[in-house]
């Protein structure tokens, strides 16, 4: 299966794709799907920005599919490490087309 590899200049640009593809729930306002239902969701896209000067600027952009097809996306900042936020459950889901990630997810 051949892969494509997208980078956009900001996480604003990322999300206006993301949104042009179909992801338009905004899943940081419905945190508590992912958290409670982790099983249902699987993270299609990934964008990753970092800060050039202050590692406080990282951010991740998710795109999401749940297993009933809603699309919407994810923001995550570099200082997202609560154990029971949805940026920590994003970390045990399944990744579309990275087999050897979710081989060690079993």
């Amino acid at each position: 299966m051949e892969r494509h590899m997208y980078h956009y200049a900001t996480v604003c640009k990322a999300l206006q794709e993301l949104t042009e593809k179909g992801y338009t729930v905004d899943y940081n306002l419905q945190e508590d799907k992912i958290i409670n239902s982790s099983q249902d969701f699987t993270i299609e896209e990934i964008y990753r920005y970092e800060g050039i000067t202050d590692p406080g600027d990282e951010a991740t952009v998710y795109g999401i599919k749940s297993c009933e097809g809603e699309k919407g996306s994810f923001v995550t900042g570099a200082s997202a490490n609560n154990t029971k936020s949805a940026t920590m459950v994003l970390n045990e889901l399944f990744i579309k087309d990275r087999h050897e990630y979710n081989a060690n997810k079993k």
